[in-house]
């Protein structure tokens, strides 16, 4: 996504957020995320991207879970439901991604199946392939207009970086 092209949709600029819902510098990045989605609305499009790490062990189930609650119309306020519980999550495993479920009022039986069948796993895959192919190591990572700023090292100054981009592409 290095031309401007590319990196927009619809002539709206696209936010890549490589991220990961047991990492707690990504609960800390919700922040910047409140406030660019204030800031811009609907004229900014902001895009979670699967970047589960090795070191955490239920991130790619999270992941997996994450997908299902898009496919269940909810994908934004999982995320934010698991980050806010993210300490929670290493204890409580797949069992807590269901739980989270149903107290959105989603089908948490559908949550399981969607664990066990492993059909959102192509879609994290690609996603984390995709990470890897452009340079992201960690997450948070943000990526815009071709530009990669790495959260995962520190959020200070990042939203102030990203909307100078975003305002320069809406020129």
């Amino acid at each position: 996504m290095s031309d401007s092209t590319a990196a927009q949709t619809e002539g709206r600029p696209v936010l890549d957020i490589w991220y990961e819902l047991q990492c707690p510098d990504c609960r800390t990045a919700l922040d910047d995320v409140h406030a660019l989605r204030a800031r811009y609305g609907d004229r900014l499009e902001l895009r979670l991207r699967h970047f589960p790490l090795a070191k955490h062990k239920h991130a790619f189930a999270a992941a997996q879970a994450a997908e299902e609650a898009a496919a269940q119309g909810q994908g934004w306020s999982y995320v934010e439901a698991v980050l806010d519980r993210v300490g929670e999550l290493e204890r409580g495993g797949e069992a807590l991604l269901v739980e989270i479920a149903g107290g959105l009022g989603l089908d948490a039986d559908e949550f399981e199946t969607a664990l066990i069948d492993g059909r959102h796993i192509l879609i994290v895959d690609a996603d984390q392939a995709e990470g890897k192919a452009i340079g992201v190591t960690g997450t948070p990572t943000y990526v815009i207009d071709g530009e990669r700023l790495d959260g995962g090292r520190s959020q200070d100054g990042l939203r102030e970086r990203i909307e100078a981009v975003v305002d320069r592409l809406l020129g």
